[in-house]
């Protein structure tokens, strides 16, 4: 039974980690190591988020891309934001413009490092967060690959324009939510395998 968690990376208290508990085989008395339900629940949320946040973004720079882009911007509440599409190669909010394909490897190491760690996900605060960065991740990487001027050095479409800052589109909110969202569940103590610690 330890053996089985620890080559799944679940952690060693089910109950900690708002898991339920596995259920026995029947003869022998002896217990499965199948997957916790609950832990499999919390990796299709972050599954389900990150589709969500991807869908979204993608949608909207495809209608900004056909209906915005070479036309003038669309004031949405006066001169406070407005929609004005342009194309950014840095990272979000234009930082960096000169170190696209260093933000596109970024990128992709993100999607990897959340990937791996969704087999130790049972918490859903954490799952939430972690989909938010993944669809943001996979959002502005689509565009990195796909869109001029080649693959892997495609400016990324941003159009919501605030006053007084800088440009940026949907999946660069879900970055940003995700990340404020992890540092409060840091802040609070709760790991994303369920399990809380206080220093």
């Amino acid at each position: 039974m330890a053996e089985a968690e620890r080559i799944i990376g679940t952690p060693d208290t089910p109950e900690a980690a708002g898991a339920e508990p596995e259920e026995s085989s029947g003869a022998d008395g002896r217990q499965d190591a199948a997957p916790r339900p609950r832990g499999r629940r919390r990796i299709a949320v972050l599954f389900a988020v990150a589709a969500f946040a991807y869908a979204i973004d993608l949608i909207s720079k495809m209608i900004v891309v056909a209906k915005l882009e070479h036309h003038p911007p669309i004031e949405i509440v006066g001169d406070w934001l407005r929609f004005e599409a342009i194309r950014n190669a840095g990272a979000a909010f234009g930082f960096g413009e000169a170190f696209t394909i260093i933000f596109t490897v970024i990128a992709a190491a993100v999607i990897v490092v959340i990937a791996r760690l969704a087999r130790k996900l049972y918490s859903l605060p954490w799952a939430i967060a972690l989909g938010l960065l993944l669809g943001g991740a996979l959002g502005n990487l689509t565009d990195r690959i796909f869109r001029s001027p080649g693959v892997f050095e495609g400016a990324v479409v941003d159009f919501i324009a605030p006053k007084h800052f800088a440009v940026f589109n949907l999946a660069d909110s879900a970055i940003v939510c995700g990340g404020i969202l992890i540092v409060l569940l840091s802040f609070k103590g709760l790991d994303p395998d369920g399990t809380v610690h206080k220093d």
